[in-house]
Parts: structure tokens; sequence; C-alpha cells
């Protein structure tokens, strides 16, 4: 699916058009950010300078607005993908791309759990964001499965459905920073291939992850994920 906005139409916009969708899209962006996704319509279209009316022609649900001013961050992350899809390690190019999905979720009080709600709703707009971060996802982790780093039974849409839930806990939880990256290297200590889980030897993996393990993935964000950990994960 293309990464396009809501806007479908081959024409473009009349340029007092184009003025208040611009208008529109820079508030929407500010409001989310100070006030999370359910700011107000009527507030963001009114220091838009337009009428709700306007908004809606340009959007014509909440839905459509989020899809909108996610659009940045979802190319940011559809260019990262690609440019981890030949990196040496392919499970700390997995976890990579992941921490940065966190990252971009928490830039909006209420996205994840939009984002969540998105992955089972064709009909929602934010499917726009979804399907095409479940397609580069899926590349990834398909190399990382390849490789033997990472168990063969694991599916990129619990993968994404694990990586909102990390980022929606740690809007709950402002106080502590550090959570995020806890959570996302203790979820992802559990996909570690072994002779149990990935129907080869732990031996087939690749030396490049073997040697670094999940550790190997030195940041979330720009915070450490955590101290060292066990190459292995503990035992059940």
């Amino acid at each position: 699916m293309a990464m396009s906005t809501v806007r479908t139409a081959a024409r473009p916009m009349r340029a007092d058009a184009r003025r208040n969708y611009d208008r529109l899209l820079s508030e929407a962006r500010a409001s989310f950010a100070e006030h999370g996704t359910d700011a107000s319509l009527e507030d963001i279209a009114r220091h838009a300078g337009v009428g709700i009316g306007t908004l809606y022609r340009h959007f014509p649900n909440r839905h459509a607005l989020m899809n909108a001013v996610f659009q940045e961050a979802l190319t940011s992350l559809l260019t990262r993908s690609r440019e981890l899809a030949e990196a040496e390690q392919p499970c700390t190019a997995l976890v990579e791309w992941l921490g940065a999905i966190v990252t971009h979720a928490g830039e909006y009080r209420g996205l994840a759990q939009a984002l969540m709600s998105a992955s089972g709703d064709e009909t929602s707009a934010l499917t726009q964001c979804h399907v095409p971060l479940r397609q580069a996802g899926a590349r990834l982790l398909a190399r990382a499965q390849s490789s033997g780093s990472v168990r063969a039974d694991v599916s990129i849409d619990d993968l994404l459905q694990l990586t909102n839930a990390i980022a929606l806990a740690a809007e709950q939880s402002s106080s502590d920073p550090g959570l995020a990256g806890r959570l996302l290297l203790l979820t992802l200590q559990g996909l570690k291939a072994g002779p149990a889980t990935s129907g080869q030897p732990a031996a087939s993996s690749s030396s490049g992850d073997r040697e670094a393990g999940y550790g190997g993935y030195g940041g979330y964000g720009a915070e450490p994920l955590g101290p060292p950990h066990r190459t292995e994960p503990p035992a059940p």
C-alpha cells in the first residue's frame, strides 16, 4: 500500500486549500504532542484559522488526521528498515528497528493504542501506516529467522502488537524513562532461537548475532537498553 496521506484525488489542491491543509497538519502535530491524540479537533481547526468543516473536508475523521501526522515518522521507519535489510547481524537489525517504532509511537500520547486498534480494522485510515510497517518488519524478521537467530514460530503481527504495547506501557509510566527499553529487551530475549525452537542447532546462527545476542543492540532511542544480559534466555 502506498504511503500516501488520506487525500487520494489525483487533482492537486488549490493554493488556498493547500495552505489550510498545511496549517491544520502543523496545528494537529503540535496539539497531539502537547495534549495527546485525543486533542480537540475543534481547537485544532480554530488555531489553524479555519472552521471545523474545513478540517473534516481534509481529514474525514480523527484517524485520518493521525495518519497524516504520522507520515513523516512512517517514512523514516521505512527508510531505516531498508537500510537495515543488509545489516551484518539480522537479529540486531530487527531489534533496532522495533526500538525505533517504540520511539516514534511514544511521540504522541494515544498513538500506540490507536496503532494497536488499527491492526485489526481495515477501515481505519491508520491502516495506511500499519500495512507498510508490517511489510517492512516482516522482511527484517524473515531474514533474522533465516539466520537461525530468531525462533521460526514468531510472527510480525505479534511483534508489532508487543512493540505497541510496550510504547503504551511507557506512555502510562512517564516517571520511568527506561521502562520501554527494559520491556523491549525482556520481550526480545524470548525470541532467541535454540535447539528446541529453531528446528536446527543453535550453532547455525550467524556468528555476529551469536556473539552479540540481543545485547548487540546497544540503544533504545538514545539510551542504553539496560545492563548486559545472558546470551541464552533463562530456563523456563
